[in-house]
């Protein structure tokens, strides 16, 4: 008989191997990373996802959480990776509900008896106090490995989450994580046309990969997570005044999976399937942050080979920047000294392409524009490495267009942290009207003339300027 087929997303250094053997199992892998996207020629939607695969503690293995059945099925799918793979079943998975006892008190947090394990429980997350001999009701929201040295961490609050949706007892309103940018209002806006909502007295949140979910997907992880916040929220109710030491409800499952070393070269041969991969690819990933960047940069030569061409897409795919992280934005300056625009969020890369978004604060206006700056503006700005110029679109919180100001520069260079050029000085600015002006000429024939820019180089600025103008 066929096992039926789950929805799963994997993240982590074994992805690509547990991608290929999810798939040849029947499996749907949903939520591809870009780089798994890229290397198989098969089906990953942005759907929800029944179960959960991630990187555990020092990369020595995997958590498996999500529905009981799904979890199930890929633990006894995984076991056999081979001779030295070990596998778990978690005593506090993820979402789990327990009446405990305390145990202990720490400096920051109190030691709670769970049954076959103990969890954690910092005090921030308690109305109040506790004391050792008190009972807790608390709920699981971060599992540890049992090759750890780490404790569940608890809350008293409840949650439920299954997917892409999250629910949250006692919270208002509908969350979206990640950034608070324009996509996320519009998801958060799109709730009020789904046809199931959240049961009264529980908030929505939404995961950050909602925004690129179908308005069907999105209902069906409402519908589903809905329903486990209903199922936990009676099986609470009917357990009456918390008594220790007992399990109350779970509505996911988990399971650990040890990867040892034989098992580390079968996943080698797995991902060698579907990419170049070095010998010890595995082995040499699980020991330090530094390793695995270096396996990854490596392959990534390897497989694009070594042309004339400076290989920036694989040197910031290893080292950054990445989508979410942070960059400073070093605006050098003719005479010598550099001025930090700020640090902008990386909202997308492709390629030699980096966007970033930087949030405004009020007051004045906008350097040549003449627009004033309020609360809630975005700056969003587009840098290409290498290229001469760069724009920057402001934008208000309802989306409005507040202008665009291009920059004239030397070639942009993207590092993992700062952006860095040297500004040129003339520029090209676009009003909210339309209307476009070419700017500070002035202030770039000055520099020539104090020494501070070679002509040449300032007339390269001038030429670059005429195109931009043209082109918008």
């Amino acid at each position: 008989m066929t096992e039926p087929s789950s929805n799963v997303r994997v993240r982590g250094i074994y992805a690509t191997a547990l991608t290929r053997t999810l798939l040849d199992a029947g499996h749907t892998v949903v939520q591809a990373s870009p780089p798994i996207q890229r290397r198989f020629d098969a089906d990953l939607p942005a759907a929800d996802h029944d179960a959960a695969i991630e990187t555990g503690p020092d990369r020595q293995g995997v958590n498996v959480a999500g529905d009981s059945e799904t979890v199930d099925a890929i633990r006894e799918l995984l076991v056999d990776t081979g001779i030295d793979t070990l596998a778990w079943a978690d005593p506090a998975p993820v979402g789990a509900v327990f009446d405990g006892r305390v145990t202990e008190t720490l400096g920051s947090g109190a030691v709670v008896a769970l049954g076959e394990t103990t969890g954690y429980l910092p005090f921030r997350a308690v109305d109040g106090r506790v004391d050792e001999g008190d009972t807790v009701r608390v709920q699981v929201t971060e599992a540890a490995a049992p090759w750890d040295d780490d404790r569940p961490l608890l809350d008293t609050c409840l949650a439920v989450e299954a997917g892409l949706a999250t629910l949250v007892r006692g919270r208002e309103g509908v969350r979206v994580a990640g950034r608070d940018d324009a996509a996320g209002r519009e998801l958060a806006g799109l709730t009020d046309l789904l046809s199931t909502a959240p049961p009264a007295g529980w908030g929505l949140e939404w995961a950050r990969d909602a925004r690129d979910a179908e308005m069907a997907t999105l209902e069906d992880a409402l519908d589903r997570t809905s329903e486990r916040a209903t199922a936990l929220e009676a099986a609470v109710d009917d357990a009456g005044d918390p008594e220790p030491v007992r399990a109350i409800a779970s509505p996911s499952a988990g399971a650990w999976i040890w990867f040892g070393r034989e098992s580390r070269f079968a996943l080698d041969e797995r991902r060698r399937e579907v990419t170049a991969t070095m010998p010890g690819h595995h082995r040499t990933k699980a020991g330090t942050n530094a390793a695995s960047a270096g396996v990854d940069f490596v392959e990534a030569l390897c497989t694009r080979g070594l042309g004339e061409e400076f290989p920036f897409d694989v040197v910031a795919d290893q080292f950054g920047p990445h989508e979410g992280e942070t960059v400073r934005i070093g605006h050098g300056k003719p005479a010598g000294h550099r001025i930090v625009l700020g640090e902008a969020e990386v909202t997308d890369r492709d390629g030699e392409t980096l966007a970033v978004e930087r949030d405004i604060s009020a007051g004045g206006t906008y350097d040549a524009l003449g627009t004033p700056r309020a609360s809630g503006d975005i700056a969003h700005t587009k840098f290409r490495e290498g290229r001469w110029w760069y724009p920057t679109t402001y934008r208000s919180a309802d989306g409005e267009h507040k202008g665009t100001y291009v920059n004239i520069c030397t070639p942009v260079e993207l590092f993992p942290d700062t952006v860095r050029y040297v500004d040129l000085h003339v520029d090209v600015i676009k009003y909210p009207d339309g209307t476009v002006e070419r700017v500070d000429d002035d202030e770039l024939d000055a520099a020539v003339e104090a020494g501070d820019l070679p002509e040449a180089l300032a007339e390269k600025a001038r030429s670059v300027a005429a195109s931009i103008k043209r082109a918008i």
